[in-house]
């Protein structure tokens, strides 16, 4: 279907549109003149998140998990927008049933209801043979969201920073809290954090491009890698503040990890654990924000919007 062949309000439908990246994907959207529908279990709350925004998307109720309640928010779309994630599994919500099942099921009824545009938000480290339950699940839903819907965009995001986020935030918290800060093993795990503005910037060009050809995966990653433990002392360095490291063993964040996921909000879950034993930078050669024309954005202006908050 030629997306000019719609009528003039070019639809995008969002699901996980009230999450951390769905809902600057949604504000993104809005300003280049989509009409934009927010696909939620609780509708409700769409009202809430854009209440400071000038135009508002349509709240849709729709939940991933239940097939039949999704043709409404579809019918119409010229693109769809997975963004729904899960971190820690709670009964029939599995990392198996939410990443490649759920995934796979939108993405064949895109198709079906002949959807021009797929993207499906994953992540970089993606891999449908590790040994992680989690990894493991988003690497299989990407090969389950392709073979649904031939030429979808996977979109993997390095690990995403923003001043509500539950990871620069904590550590900048942490690190003026605590008088030794406990590593991932020996700090060596290398990231490249990136601005989840310029995510949500890039997955609007990607649905704003025209007749869209070429590259299918793209792996967004900020403008510098760092090891964990470089990436500590440059966070304390722009906080001013002194900071002491100690390594931990893997072993021990599992152990800290699995108790953890029993309290409200789970401060750190075991798939973050195995997050952190591999590098997560952008593979050489990967299109990314560069392709996009998007310059990426450091820490230093990340940092700087978590403590106007604080």
């Amino acid at each position: 279907m030629d997306p000019d062949d719609l009528n003039t309000e070019r639809i995008v439908t969002v699901f996980g549109g009230t999450g951390f990246l769905g809902r600057r994907i949604v504000k993104r959207l809005l300003e280049r003149g989509f009409t934009v529908r927010a696909a939620s279990r609780h509708p409700a709350r769409v009202g809430q998140v854009f209440s400071s925004t000038a135009k508002l998307p349509e709240a849709v109720e729709a939940d991933i998990l239940d097939a039949s309640s999704i043709g409404s928010a579809i019918a119409g779309s010229q693109a769809i927008v997975n963004a729904v994630s899960l971190y820690v599994e709670q009964g029939a919500q599995t990392f198996e049933r939410v990443h490649v099942e759920a995934a796979a099921e939108l993405a064949a009824a895109s198709r079906a209801g002949e959807v021009d545009r797929f993207v499906q938000i994953s992540g970089i480290g993606s891999d449908p043979q590790s040994d992680s339950n989690y990894i493991r699940a988003r690497g299989r839903g990407e090969e389950a969201v392709a073979s649904a819907f031939p030429g979808a965009i996977i979109v993997r995001p390095a690990v995403m920073t923003g001043p509500d986020d539950v990871f620069l935030t904590t550590v900048v918290r942490l690190i003026r809290l605590l008088p030794v800060y406990p590593l991932f093993g020996d700090g060596g795990t290398r990231l490249q954090p990136v601005y989840v503005e310029d995510v949500a910037d890039a997955v609007s060009r990607l649905i704003d491009r025209r007749n869209h050809k070429g590259s299918s995966i793209f792996e967004f990653g900020g403008p510098r890698i760092y090891t964990y433990k470089e990436l500590l002392r440059e966070i304390a360095r722009q906080l001013d503040t002194h900071i002491r490291l100690m390594p931990v063993p893997f072993a021990a964040w599992d152990a800290l990890a699995g108790v953890a996921e029993l309290l409200p909000g789970a401060p750190i879950t075991r798939n973050q654990v195995d997050l952190m034993r591999h590098d997560n930078v952008a593979a050489i050669g990967a299109p990314g924000l560069k392709e996009l024309d998007i310059a990426p954005r450091d820490i230093e202006e990340v940092i700087r919007l978590i403590e106007r908050r604080a």
